[in-house]
């Protein structure tokens, strides 16, 4: 076995895919002067984008907003209330879900079709309140009116005419156009909570925002009764992001702020282009629809770790490290999954994709298999340490065990992927605590992005 382990490690080292050799202090210190460099305006890969959303404001107790949710392959919607803060009962009211496909994941989508594709998800919800608190996880340039000017598509999506365009203002142009007044009186739908026999009788207002500013505000908002330093949204599923609060006197790039306040900034972490890739991760990047984009984010990101795993057995089997015909079985493999790398992760020998290819060659392959993949996720896990460890001490925050910074942290990769999140863990205590002694807690919320967005919609 140690001999097959031997080999994976100098086959990873070979092809820059080696875990060991980020070095965390360096990496670190580059993401945090492209942080640095974004805030001034200067060239930088991280947009460090301006949200103009501050937290700490009270949330009216028992009012109805209207949630979308718009991230990866999903696209979901939802009315919200949130009840007495002082009541047994306290928290968001979840109620009117629904799950739809995003538009333009399969097909290329044109701006009027994307928008009217939204108002038809929402259409049994679309009076229920004059607020929409819109989670829109794609690269936004986010203005003082809280709308959003949509910078680019990521994630697969295909909806060239979006680019370019404000968001919250297209929401409204659609749904007016869909027979759905400004002003309209119409009773709303069902709603068990407070206020259920309101009208929406004022223009719509809608907020845009992304999920990992969502999933901060979230955060705070279910742990009002801890006393943390400060906050961090993080975001690892189909996408990787990550956002803080950031002092408005240290945004040098926006001239009209107040430096007395502060606000969430917008990383778009997935950006970053100063990471160390390998051979592998730049033939993975070539092959997508934005080579030279989201770097950084399809080195561990659940919408390509399943593709580099893929491309790297390959080079493994072309490189002699399985069996022939194990080899062939992956050669001819035309895709795999981040849930795939899973399974597999998780019962070698079950009925997974690369369960089967091992089965057709010998049982040597089942260990050269997992220790290429263990890599891999190591080396995920190192990464994402690196991004959340440079946030931490951006901040300069986090210095008392007792006050720590809170990460809330959202996504199915994080938490699903076979020891993902233990392993982040492991590395922010050695780096971050032990090394620079910065104290954080890592806290998970349920529907962290529906409820954001419902506290954004509410109190901007």
């Amino acid at each position: 076995m140690r001999e097959i382990r031997d080999k994976v490690r100098w086959f990873l080292k070979d092809n820059g895919m080696y875990h060991e050799d980020i070095d965390m202090d360096a990496c670190c210190g580059i993401f945090m002067q492209e942080m640095q460099a974004g805030l001034a305006g200067k060239k930088s890969s991280l947009a460090m984008i301006p949200t103009y959303i501050e937290v700490g404001r009270d949330i009216p107790v028992g009012k109805p907003v209207i949630v979308l949710d718009a991230g990866g392959t999903n696209f979901r919607v939802a009315t919200v209330y949130f009840g007495d803060p002082r009541q047994p009962q306290a928290g968001a009211v979840i109620e009117n879900f629904a799950q739809k496909p995003m538009p333009g994941l399969d097909k290329e989508a044109g701006k009027e079709e994307f928008f009217a594709t939204i108002v038809e998800y929402m259409i049994d919800i679309v009076d229920v309140s004059s607020s929409i608190g819109f989670c829109f996880s794609y690269p936004t340039e986010i203005l003082p009116s809280k709308d959003g000017r949509l910078i680019r598509f990521c994630k697969e999506i295909k909806a060239k005419q979006v680019e370019g365009e404000l968001i919250g203002q297209n929401l409204v142009t659609a749904i007016e156009a869909a027979g759905y007044k400004a002003k309209s009186k119409t009773p709303l739908r069902r709603h068990s909570g407070f206020g259920a026999s309101a009208t929406s009788n004022r223009a719509k207002r809608v907020v845009i925002l992304n999920d990992t500013v969502a999933t901060l505000l979230a955060g705070r908002s279910a742990f009002q009764d801890r006393a943390f330093d400060s906050y961090i949204g993080f975001i690892l599923g189909t996408g990787s992001n990550c956002c803080y609060i950031e002092s408005n006197r240290n945004i040098t790039k926006k001239a009209d702020l107040d430096p007395s306040k502060e606000q969430i900034v917008n990383i778009e972490s997935g950006s970053f282009g100063k990471a160390p890739r390998g051979a592998i991760d730049l033939r993975l990047d070539e092959s997508t629809l934005d080579p030279g984009k989201y770097t950084f984010e399809k080195m561990f990101s659940g919408a390509y770790l399943g593709t580099l795993c893929l491309k790297t057995l390959q080079e493994a089997g072309r490189q002699g490290l399985f069996s022939k015909t194990t080899t062939e079985e992956l050669l001819a493999t035309e895709d795999l999954e981040t849930k795939d790398i899973n399974s597999f992760m998780r019962n070698p020998q079950g009925h997974s994709p690369l369960a089967m290819s091992c089965a057709k060659g010998t049982e040597l392959d089942y260990t050269a298999v997992w220790y290429v993949l263990d890599g891999l996720i190591e080396r995920a896990a190192k990464l994402t340490a690196v991004l959340l460890s440079s946030v931490v001490l951006k901040t300069d925050k986090g210095q008392n065990p007792c006050v720590p910074v809170c990460i809330t942290a959202e996504g199915t990769t994080f938490y699903e992927l076979k020891s993902l999140k233990e392993r982040v863990e492991c590395y922010v205590k050695n780096f971050l605590q032990d090394k620079h002694g910065r104290y954080i807690e890592l806290v998970s919320v349920e529907n962290a992005t529906l409820i954001g967005a419902a506290i954004a919609g509410l109190t901007n």
